[in-house]
């Protein structure tokens, strides 16, 4: 076992602090990290708080984890020592059943492993996340990073690129497809940067006037304030998706009415309320309501391929460790662009 530092909460109402554990030793298909950068996740709030329910501590949250190979178990064929590597949502699945073997572990059926709060398939052991200085992880749930990007920008790509990508990929959005992006922070500015790279029309919607000049920034080909009814009455019937990635509770059923015959609102946030629809509103024009969860391995892979050709990272603000709880504050104010992310030389 190697001593490992870490942050982590201790409980659902305690800031994070300071944390020692032990991470495996690499065995033979295992990769260890270094972990350089480590992105920040609404998700990790979530969890951190029990938001989700099920929360297990102590919590080492952290999954957009960037770092450099430094050991590599004998039987490992990707990976060799000093190559920078990624690990994002997932460090295991049963890679047996029917979607693990297309490649969408993140489906699995019979349970993926997170890389926090979660259970190594052995059923006992805790996974720990990226808020710390090492992770040891099966070569298969490690990706190629490529150097041709900034790495602290490249580390949010492992969750609020693949989340966005996915759905966007799924559904086939691109030229010919007016697309709305709901919410202009980590995941919607993401969603920003890929709808408009695969051709679509992109409109931003937000209740904030102050996101106009940035929306238009990133690549936006409209915007609508969603507390304006004059804007949101000109939206109706106009969509053909809507990408809608807040986590806070809000009324679908306002984003439902933009969407023309047989568009689909695709949810990649996760509000802790349920959604209140009444099926008439979802029936009259044949609208559907879908969801999706990050990406599986290979759509990753192929994720962070992409971006390195194009040119495309996250916006982030780079923090030190010891700022975690106040950036945590600072996202449930909405006050980041559009990700943080820990610079993990900052730990002690």
């Amino acid at each position: 076992m190697t001593a490992t530092k870490g942050y982590a909460a201790q409980d659902n109402t305690a800031p994070l602090g300071p944390f020692e554990f032990q991470r495996r030793e690499p065995g033979l298909h295992d990769v260890q990290i270094e972990i350089l950068y480590c992105g920040v996740c609404h998700s990790d709030i979530h969890q951190v708080r029990n938001e989700w329910g099920g929360s297990v501590y102590p919590i080492v949250p952290g999954h957009e984890i960037v770092g450099r190979v430094t050991k590599v178990g004998a039987h490992v064929t990707k990976f060799k020592e000093g190559d920078l590597a990624g690990v994002g949502c997932l460090v295991d699945s049963c890679r047996e059943c029917s979607n693990c073997e297309k490649g969408l572990e993140q489906y699995c059926v019979n349970g993926s492993v997170a890389t926090y709060n979660s259970y190594e398939k052995d059923g006992k052991t805790i996974t720990y996340g990226g808020y710390s200085n090492r992770i040891v992880v099966t070569e298969d749930f490690v990706l190629k990073v490529s150097d041709k990007l900034n790495l602290e920008a490249v580390a949010p790509l492992l969750c609020a690129g693949i989340t966005t990508y996915s759905p966007l990929r799924y559904w086939k959005v691109g030229k010919g497809h007016k697309v709305g992006i709901l919410g202009l922070g980590g995941l919607g500015h993401m969603a920003v940067k890929f709808a408009v790279s695969f051709g679509a029309e992109v409109t931003m919607l937000s209740h904030s006037p102050a996101k106009e000049a940035d929306a238009k920034r990133l690549g936006a080909h409209r915007f609508a304030l969603t507390n304006d009814p004059g804007q949101l009455k000109d939206l109706k019937n106009y969509f053909d998706f809507i990408i809608d990635t807040v986590s806070a509770p809000h009324d679908y059923n306002i984003y439902l009415n933009m969407l023309n015959t047989n568009g689909t609102m695709i949810c990649v946030g996760a509000p802790p309320a349920p959604a209140q629809v009444p099926a008439f509103n979802l029936i009259g024009n044949r609208r559907s309501i879908g969801g999706s969860l990050i990406g599986g391995l290979p759509e990753t892979q192929e994720m962070l391929d992409y971006c390195s050709e194009h040119n495309i990272v996250s916006d982030v603000e780079v923090i030190d460790i010891d700022y975690i709880n106040e950036a945590y504050e600072r996202m449930m104010r909405g006050d980041v662009r559009y990700r943080f992310v820990i610079d993990m030389a900052t730990l002690k």
